[in-house]
Order: structure tokens, then C-alpha cells, then sequence
């Protein structure tokens, strides 16, 4: 496929499956040692930040015209999950602000040259509740709005925020808007009991100016009918969004799912209760092997649609609508996976799991925190599939 001659030089290295799997692997034992601060303080530590602009981690989907590397979406679920098996908050924001990487190529090349242009790792919050409203004046418009579950907001140079327009014709015209750090105020609201060091903040923005290619028709985003795109020839920048692409959500699920099963390895491999060996006892390993083949069937099934699908487009082929739900509703239920397996072994630990300092027991308020996410409701997913199998019109990814 052809490239885009980068803006400056010298241009990052295009990173493969392998390198990106090595990198996010190297993280893993420094993101399980801040876990418990990233906890305290309710935000990423400024350190893991670092690591994942060190790394390179935050381009793997970004466009080669600014250093990225231009993977496919299911690599960068894969980085996903094996940074959550260190700390799911911590890859949590991970997955947001490289996600975000990839969404600011639907803005002009004029918006991504503002923010790219002058720092090529800038990072990107996001609020995709549409809840802001913009007054139309010459060349843009003042926009203000409560934007809510911002994660990795204390991060981010730039956000973008969704909501309306309202036209003097009467026309709500649906749109995203990119707005500088400076325009913002972080409203320190987060006092969750999971994720909590995704630091996933409201931000408030007042009546900022917002130049016109700033802004994007969200209608015309979503069917991929967006100038930004323009010479972007990677498969990435064309995936459907809202079915396939909330694999990256269960990344972080699963991801804390398999992390939950090597901690209780590790903390039931020596165990004695009341004199007895615990692996030893029956119970015990059948908690081991069903929760294992859980989180190896999760991971199965919500990375091959993602998987299957960047494939397909590699051949410049059409990615269905049934696929879009198929991928939908994998994710999905793989998310339920995870909690089962994650309940699971969570009670099987005992008592000595409830205690603040065990690992285990945040690692199981994080696993369901990341599947309490709007884009995993099961209920939803799996009547959308359902209406496809049977036949229904008006079938929706959303």
C-alpha cells in the first residue's frame, strides 16, 4: 500500500506484530509495581505515560505520514490485553489514548497537522457522550459542554468532544470537535470503585472558539466519508466503528482476567488451609482449569472478528453489517467470560483476597469496572446479532 511522506524527520520505525507484542510485554512488571499507586492517586502514574511514549505504543495505529506505524486493530488489541495483564487501569488509559491516535485521523489534515504537526506523540482525551453544544458564529463556533468519563484527560494536550451544532435553519447537525487543553478545565470528579487510575474525569469546556476544521460531521465520520481520511490507504483508518472496534473494551477485561488467574497461581501455589495443601484439593484445580479455558476462550472470541475483518479489508473487501454485530456480540460475551472466570477465582481465594493490599481483590473490581462499559451491555449485543440471524430490517451496530 503507498505511504504518506512523513511531516519530519526521521520518521518512527514501522513496528511489527512481534515488536509491538515485546514492547507492551516489557511493561507489564513496571505497570503491576504502580498499580497501587496509579489506585491512590485516581490517574495514570506520569511515569507509565512516559513507557508508553518510550515505546512507541501510542503510534501503533497512528498514520506513517506522522511516524505511526499503521497496524491492524487487532494488534493493538493485543497490546491492549497484555498491558492490562500488568495494571487494567493503567492499559486502560492506554487503550483510550492510542484509540484516539486513530480517531483524529477522521479531522481535516489541517487539524492533524496542528496537533501532530508540532508534536507527533501528542495525546488525545476523549468524551463521546453528545452532550456539548456549539453556537454557530463566522469561521467555527463557541462551543460548551460537561464532557464526562474523559480517561487519561490529566494526559492529554488536545481533547474532542461530542454534541451538537444547532443551525439557525433548525438543523442539529451531530458533530466531534478537537479543543486544546487550554480551552478546558479537569473537574477532579473521580471516585469510582474500579479503573480508578484511568483517571476518567469530567472536563468542562465554556464557550471556546472552535475553528471549522476542528470539527466533523459525525454521520459523515462514521461512514468513513471524511476528507482527513484522504491518502490514508491502511485498512485501520476504514474499520467500522461501534461493533468491531469495542473489542478493544474486552481487551482490557480479558486482559485483567488473565492477570487475575496468574496472581491466584501465584498465591495458591504454596497455600495451606487449616493444614491442607490448597492446589492439591480437587475443587481447587477445577477452579483453575474451567477459569483458564473461560479466559482462553475469551480472548479466542473477541479477537478473531477484529482479526478476520482487517483481513478481509488487506483484500479490499467489503466488511458486512453482520460481521460488524457478529464482532459486536463476540466482544461482548467475552467480556462476560472474563467476570465469570474472574468471579470465580476471586471467591475461590478466601478471605485473605478482601484485604485492601491483596492484588486480587482490585484486579477483580477492575475486571468488571472495564465490562460495565456501555459498548459491552450483553442484552444489546446479542439482540442486535439476533435481529440479523432472523432477519429483522433496521438492524444497527449501535
Amino acid at each position: 500500500m503507498n505511504r504518506i511522506a512523513p511531516l519530519s524527520a526521521p520518521a518512527a520505525p514501522i513496528m511489527t506484530r512481534e515488536d509491538v507484542r515485546r514492547r507492551a510485554g516489557d511493561l507489564i512488571p513496571a505497570l503491576r509495581e504502580r498499580a497501587a499507586e496509579a489506585e491512590n492517586l485516581r490517574r495514570c502514574p506520569d511515569a507509565t505515560i512516559a513507557d508508553y511514549v518510550a515505546s512507541d505504543l501510542l503510534a501503533v495505529c497512528m498514520p506513517a505520514r506522522y511516524g505511526g506505524s499503521e497496524l491492524p486493530y487487532d494488534i493493538y488489541c493485543d497490546a491492549v490485553h497484555t498491558l492490562a495483564r500488568g495494571d487494567a487501569s493503567q492499559a486502560w488509559v492506554y487503550m483510550v489514548l492510542a484509540d484516539n491516535a486513530l480517531k483524529l485521523t477522521s479531522f481535516s489534515k489541517q487539524a492533524q497537522d496542528e496537533v501532530w504537526g508540532k508534536d507527533p506523540r501528542a495525546r488525545l482525551s476523549n468524551a463521546v457522550a453528545p452532550v456539548g453544544k456549539g453556537k454557530p458564529v463566522d469561521g467555527g463556533v463557541l462551543w460548551s459542554g460537561r464532557h464526562g468519563f474523559s480517561s487519561g484527560v490529566d494526559h492529554a494536550q488536545w481533547v474532542m468532544c461530542a454534541g451538537h451544532i444547532e443551525h439557525a435553519d433548525g438543523r442539529r447537525q451531530g458533530v466531534n470537535v478537537l479543543v486544546p487543553r487550554s480551552d478546558i478545565t479537569i473537574v477532579d470528579d473521580w471516585q469510582v470503585m474500579g479503573l480508578s487510575g484511568s483517571g476518567s474525569k469530567t472536563f468542562v469546556v465554556d464557550g471556546a472558539f472552535v475553528p471549522e476544521h476542528r470539527i466533523v460531521d459525525k454521520e459523515a465520520s462514521d461512514a468513513g466519508e471524511v476528507p482527513g481520511l484522504e491518502g490514508y490507504d491502511a485498512p485501520v483508518f476504514h474499520m467500522p466503528r461501534g461493533g468491531i472496534s469495542t473489542c478493544s473494551y474486552t481487551a482490557v477485561a480479558v486482559g485483567a482476567a488473565e492477570a487475575m488467574l496468574e496472581e491466584y497461581l501465584r498465591y495458591t501455589s504454596p497455600r495451606k488451609s487449616r493444614g491442607t495443601v490448597v492446589a492439591e484439593q480437587t475443587g481447587t484445580q477445577m477452579v483453575v482449569g474451567q477459569s483458564s479455558a473461560e479466559i482462553e476462550a475469551a480472548t479466542r472470541m473477541y479477537l478473531s472478528p477484529v482479526r478476520e475483518a482487517m483481513e478481509k479489508m488487506e483484500r479490499g473487501e467489503t466488511v458486512s453489517r453482520a460481521e460488524v454485530l457478529h464482532g459486536r456480540r463476540n466482544a461482548a460475551y467475552a467480556a462476560q467470560l472474563a467476570i465469570t472466570a474472574t468471579q470465580r477465582l476471586f471467591n475461590a481465594a478466601g478471605g485473605r483476597a478482601l484485604y485492601n493490599d491483596s492484588p486480587l481483590q482490585r484486579i477483580f473490581r477492575d475486571c468488571y469496572a472495564a465490562s460495565a462499559h456501555h459498548a459491552l451491555m450483553w442484552d444489546t449485543a446479542a439482540a442486535g446479532y439476533g435481529r440479523i440471524l432472523l432477519g429483522v430490517k433496521g438492524s444497527s451496530a449501535h
